[in-house]
């Protein structure tokens, strides 16, 4: 029998939570014609769920029919697919994440302000494309970073304004901002980190010293799962990273000569999901 210490917060965040409910809401009355455009949350698992019960995906708003109901997913989306969906009489629910939200009004109103927005993130994470989709003149106004090297490669500006994607590191955004300091005569930088980011990876590095090693359950394309795994692993934690239950019997050696097991989950991973892992791995 393994021993088992769980991360102090783990699992759906606070927009997560809310946007999955809103969707199985509208699937469990029965409602038709439910859509996302792209995958409604980073983990497989739950979407599977959510599509036995009803829920299409599509990849982009040209492929949702008239008259949808079209859930906006917590990563958010451009001014423009909204517009096309509207134009097209989709039923357009909002569920974007508050957090994300603040970052899309800041870009908006920054770039009206004449700042060149810098946004911390994936260029190709859904959440960084729909922030850019609202800054005003993004095809001169804008530069995608992943990090501090990224940041000091660009050059010199007048005013510049930071923004982060909301998963992203607080270490990391300061270094950007330090390299961004050197290249900027006016420098804004926008703390758009979400507390449940933050919470998630400080509950990781409090498992460091008391455990033999840590599971982390979450969707292998979820960005702050990734980071969780990153931080854990700068911290010195061995991490046995897993989207299902199937997967430990494939990793049984990992377990080996390790009584206490630390469960740490991303914003993503469902309750349902981790209390399957965390049962199996205490039996084991």
């Amino acid at each position: 029998m393994k021993e088992i210490v769980m991360a102090d917060h783990a699992g759906f965040c606070f927009g997560v939570k809310r946007a999955v409910d809103a969707i199985r809401g509208a699937l469990e009355r029965g409602e038709p014609n439910v859509w996302t455009i792209g995958l409604p949350i980073h983990n497989p698992q739950e979407v599977e769920r959510l599509q036995a019960m009803g829920l299409r995906v599509a990849q982009s708003e040209t492929e949702v029919p008239a008259g949808a109901r079209v859930f906006i997913r917590a990563h958010g989306e451009s001014r423009a697919v909204l517009k096309a969906l509207r134009d097209k009489g989709a039923k357009v629910e909002e569920t974007t994440c508050p957090f994300v939200s603040r970052a899309q009004e800041l870009a908006s109103v920054l770039s009206e302000q004449g700042y060149h927005i810098v946004l911390l993130g994936d260029r190709d994470h859904p959440e960084i494309r729909g922030i850019m989709g609202h800054v005003n003149g993004s095809a001169v106004t804008l530069d995608v970073v992943a990090d501090e090297a990224g940041a000091e490669a660009l050059p010199r500006r007048g005013k510049v304004a930071l923004i982060s994607q909301t998963t992203q590191r607080e270490e990391r955004l300061a270094a950007v901002a330090g390299a961004l300091v050197r290249r900027a005569g006016e420098l804004h930088v926008c703390n758009t980190i979400c507390k449940a980011t933050v919470e998630r990876q400080e509950a990781v590095r409090a498992l460091v010293g008391h455990v033999d090693g840590v599971v982390l359950i979450g969707g292998r394309a979820s960005a702050n799962t990734g980071k969780l795994r990153d931080i854990a692993e700068a911290s010195g934690l061995d991490v046995l990273w897993v989207e299902d239950a199937g997967e430990l019997e494939e990793s049984r050696g990992w377990f080996d000569n390790r009584g206490r097991i630390g469960i740490a989950a991303g914003a993503s991973t469902p309750e349902w999901l981790i209390k399957d892992i965390s049962s199996k791995i205490a039996s084991m």
